[in-house]
């Protein structure tokens, strides 16, 4: 025997359809008026939530505001939950429309986005980012390098007209803490002044003025994570902003050019180490030492010159440069071997006037290279290099 289902308003009516009546005895199944029956639970409102946060956030108060509203015209209508989270959410995101306002006429906002903002640019130089890469040129504010303060003050310039500096190279410092702000400038000195050569390779160009500048951090950007120091070529105090660019290297020099400021660059490295005493009487063996040095800078000279493949309109001014160079290795060779002050200064000084630099001449223009010897400058001039070394800035990244 069949026992029937017991009635009740959710049994399933054996005949018809959902609300229709069936057989006299059963009650029709009833549909639940809504989106969700008492037995499941119903989810939060994503527009009450999204309120919410903007309004904890303050950020976009009028939109958190809309979204408010938006939830409780869906909660009344889905049955949806959340409504505690939209008044909340709608209340808030008010207080930070009227605190919008009120920053706006009061001139608050204006100073909280400058404040944002060098927030930011400090975030990014703290990481040591100076705005100019290698090769680049700038002007600085004022158009004094030594008055910087902070990297984001350049603004960036074409090498090819006039500017204020030109980084060279850059380089990271590895110290676990901060050095001091004397040690930092010394290191930084020092690695700038070694790798000028690497960037100006040709030690005949007139640096038209240009002093050697450096970008440190200090002990504020330290902490920030400022780990960076830049190099640079700025025009020295007085004088006329640069105007084109000192960069001659593997960038910029043909095959040959490259060739031949190579071979120059070993008697230069030679040649740029002598004594600190000028006198020779007073350190004969020091200078004896640096013409041997320079005989063997000029042997390799002369080596690298040989080595290479030159162009037809070259070759000739090669060949008569090297046979320089070898009449004067022999003036060098002898000065190194001298038994007394005044022996030395006899080969040194005929020695001078053969190192290459009249030949040089005719082999340099053939290539397109300057043509004006280093040696020819006067004390005046100022150092061999052209450089000052002892200009820098202890302005923050």
């Amino acid at each position: 025997m069949d026992i029937p289902p017991p009635p009740g308003p959710y049994a399933p009516p054996p005949q018809g359809q959902a609300g229709q009546a069936g057989p006299a005895g059963q009650t029709p199944y009833q549909q639940w008026p809504g989106l969700y029956s008492p037995y499941s639970r119903p989810p939060v409102n994503g527009f009450a939530i999204a309120s919410l946060v903007l309004g904890i956030l303050c950020f976009l108060p009028a939109v958190g505001l809309i979204l408010g509203l938006v939830a409780f015209a869906q909660i009344k209508r889905k049955g949806e939950r959340g409504k505690g989270l939209a008044i909340a959410g709608s209340i808030l995101s008010v207080a930070g429309v009227l605190l919008l306002v009120i920053g706006i006429v009061t001139g608050g906002a204006s100073a909280f986005m400058d404040g944002f903002r060098e927030a930011a640019r400090e975030s990014r130089q703290g990481a040591g980012a100076f705005p100019v890469d290698k090769g680049g040129c700038f002007d600085a504010p004022d158009g004094k390098l030594d008055s910087m303060k902070y990297a984001f003050e350049v603004a960036n310039v074409p090498c090819s007209g006039r500017h204020d500096g030109e980084v060279f190279d850059s380089f990271r410092v590895n110290h676990i803490r901060y050095p001091g702000d004397d040690a930092m400038a010394e290191l930084a000195e020092a690695r700038c002044t070694d790798r000028q050569d690497d960037y100006v390779m040709d030690s005949w160009l007139d640096p038209g003025g240009a002093e050697i500048y450096f970008f440190m951090p200090d002990r504020t950007t330290w902490r920030r994570g400022d780990r960076h120091v830049t190099c640079i070529f700025g025009a020295a105090e007085g004088a006329r902003p640069l105007t084109g660019s000192l960069r001659r290297d593997a960038s910029t020099l043909d095959a040959h050019q490259l060739a031949y400021v190579t071979a120059d660059r070993a008697f230069d490295r030679a040649f740029s180490t002598a004594p600190e005493e000028e006198l020779v009487e007073n350190d004969l063996e020091g200078h004896k030492r640096w013409a041997a040095r320079v005989d063997k800078g000029l042997a390799e000279q002369a080596r690298q010159l040989r080595a290479h493949d030159w162009p037809a309109r070259s070759r000739g001014h090669i060949d008569a440069l090297v046979a320089e160079i070898g009449e004067g290795r022999k003036e060098w060779a002898k000065a190194a071997g001298a038994s007394d002050a005044d022996g030395f200064s006899e080969h040194h000084a005929a020695g001078l006037g053969r190192v290459g630099d009249k030949s040089a001449v005719a082999a340099r223009k053939s290539l397109g290279l300057a043509t004006t010897s280093p040696r020819d400058a006067t004390p005046e001039d100022g150092p061999e290099s052209g450089l000052d070394e002892d200009h820098g800035s202890g302005a923050a990244v």
